[in-house]
């Protein structure tokens, strides 16, 4: 979660409490899984490897541009972690569930 305090100001109250309440969250607890996977899906980490632009300017610089550029609110960003935290949850019971680590597109 060393990402996540840099992100706290990006958006607006709805966003800057669900960070504050990501970080305080217990290490690897459910609200810190989902909160990483909602990371993953929005800055697309899946497709990067280190001869790219995005890791050579460093994880936290990818997370603060994807935020800043996410043309989504904080209610739509909470909606999307709550989303998020429901897929985690889903996984770890062991139920058929799988993690879709994209977003979806429109």
């Amino acid at each position: 979660m060393r990402v996540a305090p840099h992100l706290e100001e990006l958006k607006g109250p709805e966003w800057r409490e669900l960070v504050q309440r990501a970080v305080a969250s217990p290490e690897a607890s459910p609200e810190q899984l989902a909160f990483s996977l909602l990371l993953i899906r929005i800055n697309g980490c899946l497709t990067c490897h280190t001869d790219c632009y995005r890791a050579m300017r460093g994880c936290t610089v990818c997370a603060v541009t994807s935020i800043r550029r996410h043309r989504d609110g904080g209610p739509e960003l909470v909606a999307m972690y709550e989303q998020a935290l429901e897929d985690v949850r889903q996984y770890l019971s062991g139920q058929e569930a799988t993690l879709k680590l994209e977003v979806p597109r429109e």
